[in-house]
């Protein structure tokens, strides 16, 4: 089996679910759910920070990446989670210099929450609809007036970038993507196996 490369980055004050979510899903994902203790998840799930050192996230867990910056691997799909700590982040050059450069290359680029400010100060969102945490939509559209940001939806998806609304709206993106790379029937077994409601829709789970 080729597992999808899938990187997550994370950052100092980074939000636990943000990027937990995610690892989640794509770890336990199984494409034949009766091996599930024999056979690997089809993605193999790392986690990516500039430095090799333990990551401190908004609720105080110490988090150790697997790989920094310069030393990781090809990826087929890149994640970006949100947190207090996207306010430093989208300023940081290294940020968004390897961003920048993985987002050519990667078959999906996904943001969670205010992980899409990241993206959006690396010039990628604009002319695409995309969406963040409820509390960050105004300061998004002033910030990129170029993005068409979208109130509305939980999970958006333009082309090869799909962005989320906030914290746990990454575990409906997450299985989004599982979604579009192996059906819904696996996303599905995938979020019966979590014991999470698979999402029926796409609406904003925060009324504005």
């Amino acid at each position: 089996m080729h597992r999808k490369q899938l990187g997550i980055i994370i950052f100092e004050e980074i939000e636990v679910l943000d990027f937990c979510g995610p690892f989640e899903v794509f770890s336990a994902t199984r494409l034949d759910e009766n091996r599930r203790h024999e056979e690997p998840s089809p993605f193999e799930v790392f986690l990516v920070s500039e430095f090799h050192q333990p990551v401190t996230t908004t609720g105080g867990m110490k988090v150790i990446p697997d790989f920094t910056f310069d030393n990781c691997p090809p990826l087929d799909i890149l994640v970006i989670p949100g947190g207090w700590g996207t306010r430093k982040e989208m300023h940081n050059e290294a940020m968004l210099s390897f961003v920048h450069s993985r987002a050519p290359n990667v078959e999906i680029l996904a943001s969670v929450c205010t992980g899409a400010l990241i993206l959006g100060n690396a010039g990628l969102l604009d002319g695409l609809h995309a969406t963040t945490h409820w509390r960050s939509l105004q300061m998004m559209q002033a910030l990129f007036p170029r993005v068409m940001v979208d109130t509305t939806a939980h999970v958006v998806k333009a082309g090869r970038i799909i962005t989320s609304a906030g914290i746990s709206a990454g575990i409906d993106m997450a299985l989004r993507v599982v979604a579009d790379f192996f059906g819904e029937e696996i996303a599905r077994s995938t979020a019966r196996h979590m014991e999470y409601s698979f999402p029926e829709n796409n609406e904003r789970r925060v009324t504005l």
